[in-house]
């Protein structure tokens, strides 16, 4: 005797055909309800005697067609290697940016210390006490130290806000102003803190050295910071250079702070757009989002083949937006680079 098929001449937990025309009734009453909220209402009106289980309304919801389909995860754009990190030769040429990590006063007043340390010369231009992390009180700060120390050739940092976000090449608004200033903005590899190690190392010394314990107010804190930022650029010798301190290596940058700043020009035969309110611009008669980080910047757009424009803040291409589609940008995302770059 042959093998005999085991498939069940009934189904038994079918649902009951009064069911199945209450649960589509339903489902057009409310047509984005999904199968939690319909079993849920089926439940309250009906009652649980025969009540299919949720699962089986959801399967039910598939078999008609009436559920509503995944997003799609945004299409990449183009891919772009990553710029290799920048070996500092002499000062101004690599500047380090962190946030150390909060503490509070001995009062209970919350404290982030950010700092911003010249990678050549050791010395800490600055180590401001704040009482949050964003990007307005960041950007005063740094057109403070610029002011003061003018502009480095390159910033890096982490990938973590103010400094970096999830949008075109990581910027944002005060990243994308270093950028608009003709600083090139690094950051580095996700999961690789080692790539920013001495600027971690130095938050590991002045914790040491002026944190622990806080002074008992945040002004008693400011004082003593000042006093620890003194000491190690004017007293504390390195070894990496030559046993000297790091107010004798380091000197202000030639390159000034501008006193206003234009937008951006691009080549004849662009297209040029002011990115406005949430990031958006208009192309085709419609409103397409490039990025929050470019607002009240132009972007330029060029024509990379049928249907599909490039579009870039200054000389970076930041991604693509296809006439076909509604969404926003295709940002470029990188491929890893390696080493470093002399």
């Amino acid at each position: 005797m042959g093998d005999r098929s085991r498939a069940a001449h009934e189904v038994s937990n079918r649902p009951s055909t009064k069911w199945l025309e209450r649960i589509r009734r339903w489902r057009g009453r409310h047509p984005y309800w999904g199968a939690p909220k319909l079993h849920w209402a089926l439940k309250r009106r009906f009652g649980s005697r025969g009540l299919p289980s949720e699962a089986a309304v959801s399967r039910w919801l598939k078999v008609w067609g009436l559920t509503e389909p995944r997003r799609r995860r945004a299409h990449r754009g183009p891919r772009i290697r990553r710029p290799d990190l920048t070996v500092a030769c002499q000062p101004n040429d690599v500047w380090t940016v962190d946030f150390k990590g909060w503490f509070r006063a001995g009062d209970g007043t919350r404290i982030e210390p950010l700092t911003v340390r010249d990678m050549a010369s050791r010395y800490v231009l600055a180590i401001e006490l704040m009482p949050r992390q964003n990007v307005g009180d960041c950007r005063r700060v740094f057109e403070r130290i610029f002011a003061q120390y003018g502009i480095p050739q390159v910033i890096r940092a982490d990938n973590g806000s103010p400094f970096g976000a999830g949008g075109a090449l990581g910027l944002t608004r005060l990243s994308a102003w270093w950028v608009r200033l003709g600083i090139r903005v690094e950051f580095i590899t996700p999961g690789r803190p080692q790539e920013n190690g001495a600027h971690e190392q130095f938050h590991g010394v002045y914790q040491r050295e002026a944190v622990n314990p806080p002074a008992q107010t945040t002004r008693g804190q400011k004082r003593r910071t000042e006093e620890y930022r003194r000491r190690y650029n004017e007293e504390r010798p390195h070894e990496g250079l030559g046993m000297r301190v790091p107010a004798e290596v380091y000197y202000r940058s030639r390159r000034r702070l501008p006193t206003k700043l234009g937008h951006w020009r691009y080549q004849q035969g662009w297209e040029s757009r002011l990115v406005k309110g949430h990031g958006v611009i208009s192309l085709g008669g419609r409103s397409r989002f490039v990025g929050e980080a470019f607002e009240g910047e132009r972007v330029g757009l060029k024509r990379a083949r049928p249907g599909v424009w490039e579009v870039f803040y200054g000389p970076h291409l930041l991604g693509e937006l296809w006439e076909t589609e509604v969404s926003g940008i295709r940002a470029v995302w990188y491929q890893r680079g390696k080493g470093l770059k002399r």
